[in-house]
């Protein structure tokens, strides 16, 4: 199976629009000649249409030098993920490989062909002075088929694809383009053959008092699903990501708890833990290994002694293969989909009660409260364990404040808050590690002084921690960036 990050943007312009001379783009020197082909693309999802729902695409196509199945994987006009693996002549159903990736999106129920898209594809090249492809451009005649709806639709589109091109060169085209009368299109083929349908599934709006937690909530998650494949594969943002909406799901759970049958996201809270718990061992480990790279890297080479690189990257190469076998296989369990499809019902679902329109500002108050309570105590006693009891809090008070859009400058308070209690937590684990493994290399025989020195550089580190988290603290409790709490 072959992945690859796809970068394009699709456009649309009115009948009789051309597409413009593209040369002088962002290094385009000159454009090929047209390359015809015809494209023939079922694309497959779950009968209340997961995938697509989810920002996943998985078609079998005919046609083209990449035919065979495909996953893609993000919104259109970012960065996609797909994923391509050949097709055999008589294929019946995806294949494995395929079906473990998307297998939080589906909810782990089966797809089954959802609609067809054939395409009449132009295509050129944009090549820089040395004849280097830059990018594609693709002028594409569509005729697409909802399979259970029976609707058809056609219409022509643009696609342009980075090859070996950047992000400049596409923003130089869209401005080409745009010019010449195209408009940007927001969906897929795909999402524009299931148009119908997909608008069908639209959940009704919520009460507007309660509307911007349950959209926060939404977001978080579609970001969880979004990044089921990228964390299967053990993709270090992808795992980081999926960890950090876990927890934003669960704070939102907890400090708006009453929008929600109290029973049901209390349950859902308590199997969110237990997906954090599968991702927190994998992500704890990617970051200590580089943490602790970077570390010995940076001392002089007379102060390394022993086999201090080679430790590390032994123990945490077999810590991160055993962490990433337990959160496969969390990712590919019954319980995993189960409690996505509890989640669906608590995000698409009615709220149990209607909420007055201070009530959601009244409960972030409550969470910022808090926080300042934990963090004041755990100041004056100076204890490790109480700092992190804080620093704990501190993020239940930014994700609630998250909730109120009008509140960035708070947020990025608590962000810079969050940095330095961080700083200090990280010390304190990283100097647990290092007595560990010095104790192991003294068993063993070795030199130890390496480990003993980083060790008081870590400690170094949390007492310079303490001045720059009392500043942050202070700036997070100006008056002026906390007024809407009090309106």
């Amino acid at each position: 199976m072959a992945t690859v990050v796809e970068r394009e943007r699709k456009y649309s312009g009115d009948e009789g629009f051309r597409l413009p001379d593209l040369t002088g783009c962002g290094g385009v020197a000159t454009t090929s000649d047209a390359t015809a082909l015809d494209l023939d693309a079922v694309y497959w999802d779950t009968a209340d249409l997961r995938l697509a729902r989810s920002g996943y695409a998985l078609r079998r196509r005919t046609g083209g030098h990449d035919a065979g199945w495909h996953l893609k994987v993000g919104a259109v006009g970012g960065a996609r993920t797909e994923h391509q693996f050949p097709a055999g002549p008589e294929d019946a159903d995806p294949p494995p490989e395929l079906v473990a990736l998307f297998r939080g999106a589906s909810r782990g129920r089966p797809v089954a062909p959802a609609a067809r898209v054939v395409t009449r594809r132009r295509e050129r090249r944009l090549l820089d002075a040395a004849g280097r492809p830059l990018a594609e451009v693709a002028e594409d005649d569509v005729h697409a088929e909802d399979l259970v709806s029976g609707e058809r639709q056609a219409w022509h589109e643009l696609e342009v694809e980075l090859v070996e091109g950047d992000e400049a060169l596409l923003d130089a085209v869209d401005d080409r383009l745009r010019g010449a009368g195209a408009r940007a299109v927001p969906v897929s083929k795909s999402h524009r053959a299931l148009g119908g349908r997909l608008a069908a599934t639209r959940s009704a709006p919520a009460d507007p008092a309660a509307a911007p937690v349950v959209d926060y909530l939404t977001a978080q998650r579609d970001t969880l699903v979004g990044h089921h494949a990228g964390a299967l594969g053990g993709d270090e943002d992808a795992v980081h990501d999926m960890r950090v909406a876990v927890r934003r799901l669960r704070s939102t759970l907890r400090t708006f708890r009453g929008l929600w049958d109290r029973a049901e996201s209390e349950q859902v809270r308590a199997e969110l833990r237990w997906l954090g718990a599968q991702l927190g061992p994998v992500r704890d480990v990617q970051v200590m290994a580089a943490r602790l790279a970077d570390a010995v890297h940076a001392e002089p080479a007379e102060l390394v002694l022993g086999p201090v690189p080679a430790r590390f990257a032994e123990r945490f190469a077999a810590d991160l293969a055993a962490a990433l076998d337990g959160l496969r296989a969390t990712l590919g369990s019954d319980r995993y989909t189960d409690l996505l499809r509890r989640l669906d019902a608590l995000v698409e679902g009615p709220t149990t009660r209607g909420v007055r329109p201070r009530w959601v500002t009244r409960r972030v108050r409550r969470a910022v409260t808090r926080f300042d309570d934990r963090l004041d105590e755990a100041l004056a006693g100076g204890d490790d364990a109480a700092l992190h009891e804080a620093r704990k809090a501190g993020k239940r008070a930014r994700y609630a404040v998250e909730v109120r859009r009008p509140a960035a400058k708070l947020v990025d308070r608590f962000k810079d808050l969050q940095d330095a209690l961080g700083a200090h937590q990280d010390s304190v684990v990283t100097r647990a590690v290092l007595r560990e493994q010095a104790l192991r290399g003294y068993a063993d025989g070795e030199n130890t002084f390496t480990y003993g020195l980083l060790h008081a550089r870590q400690a170094a580190l949390a007492d310079r921690a303490g001045p720059a988290l009392a500043k942050a603290r202070d700036r997070a409790r100006r008056r002026k960036v906390r007024r809407w709490l009090t309106g």
